[in-house]
């Protein structure tokens, strides 16, 4: 098909050229695809339309073809048209009478292909089509799922990967798509469906943050940016080769940089993480769209809490509820109570088998760890702060109970309330596999 032509019903509405007033009081009239004729305003001096030509394209690149259809005649680049067919290029002036004087004068001009594209998709899509199903907003960042191929904000999605982290009890960990709970076998970027969101999302909803300075031989990037491609900071500036990360917490990218000396990966689960890199490259999150706050990523001995994570004894609330009113009988906060754990934890006066994340044996309170493998580690703390209590130490209530054959692997204690109350899980396997 060639550029100035259209190509059948699907694309009837679609404009493909305009005619551009000179007198900016007046609309441009566009020319669609299902609808040749021009009916428009024809004189300075009243504002009703007529009908009062038809333009067809053509088969040559920005030109098209005027047939006159009024009773007067109409100019074209200064020739009166009666009745005859003459031929027109973008550029062509038009005069909508046989006078220059008290009729309207047009430019014709053909819509590039590309403009004439985007418009067509912001013509035939569905908005409420557009949304992320678990924001419920209009698509930002937008990946895909595989193999139900549904679309998400990427945000939205790394935070349901966090949640479906937290909440499994499996080594082997199974993630469903939020939309349809089908298994989920691989995610990636949608940049078809990203070019729809910048015409659909930002121009309704900009966002606050500043945008990055590129150069403008990098101006085209539309992919998840790194800062430092196109500007230095820190004394670092990508080059072309330059190695990236994707940031496992907002999605972004940063330079690969294993020699830096600041930890880009959670020992804890082998992740990529942003905060700690540009926190080191002077580059504030408040700054800069995909770019982790640094509470993401940090020392352990920098964490703090203030209440238990839900996770905390296999997400078993009733376990949970007497290892806080043990906490509250010592008098002290959890926060202290983990501060004392770790540093039994830093002096290896804990057996590190039932930790739960990587590299167990070489974590210490100095270690990066994410917000996950932080949670892990506080449960794994508090573990051994609750079978390290005397019994006369547990509340009333908990003394009596016997310990569970499965102790913390068991199963049952996650669908049954009464198993799960009447039972100790705070405690080692005794039989079944460990």
């Amino acid at each position: 098909m060639e550029p100035g032509q259209c190509s059948g019903s699907k694309e009837d509405d679609v404009a493909w050229a305009k005619l551009v007033p000179a007198d900016s009081r007046y609309s441009e009239v566009y020319i669609r695809c299902g609808d040749a004729t021009v009916c428009s305003e024809v004189s300075s001096s009243s504002a009703e339309k007529f009908t009062w030509c038809e333009i067809t394209p053509s088969s040559e690149k920005d030109s098209a073809t005027i047939r006159n259809l009024s009773s007067n005649g109409i100019i074209v680049d200064g020739n009166i048209v009666e009745e005859e067919a003459v031929d027109i290029k973008s550029g062509t002036e038009v005069i909508s009478g046989p006078d220059k004087e008290g009729y309207l004068c047009y430019t014709f001009k053909v819509i590039p292909f590309e403009i004439r594209n985007k418009k067509n998709v912001q013509i035939v899509l569905d908005v409420e089509h557009a949304k992320c199903s678990i924001c419920l907003n209009i698509w930002h960042d937008v990946v895909t799922v595989a193999p139900c191929l549904h679309n998400f904000c990427n945000g939205c999605f790394s935070e349901w990967l966090r949640r479906s982290s937290t909440r499994s009890r499996d080594n082997v960990q199974n993630v469903v798509c939020p939309q349809c709970r089908a298994n989920v076998h691989s995610v990636g970027k949608n940049h078809f469906l990203r070019n729809i969101e910048e015409v659909l999302g930002r121009q309704k909803n900009p966002s606050r943050k500043r945008p990055l300075s590129l150069s403008s031989d990098e101006s085209n990037i539309t992919d998840l940016p790194c800062p430092q491609c196109g500007t230095e900071f820190g004394g670092f500036r990508c080059s072309p080769g330059t190695a990236h990360l994707q940031c496992q917490g907002c999605g972004g990218l940063m330079p690969s940089r294993p020699n830096n000396g600041v930890p880009q990966h959670c020992l804890g689960c082998d992740r990529a993480f942003c905060a700690a890199y540009w926190c080191s490259q002077g580059v504030d999150s408040s700054e800069f769209d995909l770019i982790c706050h640094r509470d993401t990523f940090k020392p352990i001995s920098e964490r703090t809490i203030s209440r238990i994570p839900d996770l905390v004894h296999q997400n078993n609330p009733y376990e949970r509820d007497i290892t806080e009113r043990c906490i509250q009988q010592t008098g002290k906060t959890p926060q202290a109570v983990i501060s004392e754990w770790i540093t039994k934890f830093d002096n290896k006066q804990i057996d590190r088998s039932r930790l739960q994340i990587n590299h167990g044996e070489t974590i210490t309170s100095q270690t990066h760890l994410c917000y996950d493998c932080y949670n892990k580690l506080v449960d794994y703390l508090l573990y051994w702060f609750r079978v390290s209590l005397p019994s006369n130490l547990l509340p009333p209530d908990a003394v009596n109970r016997e310990n569970c054959w499965y102790g913390y692997v068991c199963r049952t204690q996650h669908h049954n309330v009464e198993h799960a109350r009447k039972r100790n899980h705070v405690c080692r396997p005794t039989r079944g596999n460990t």
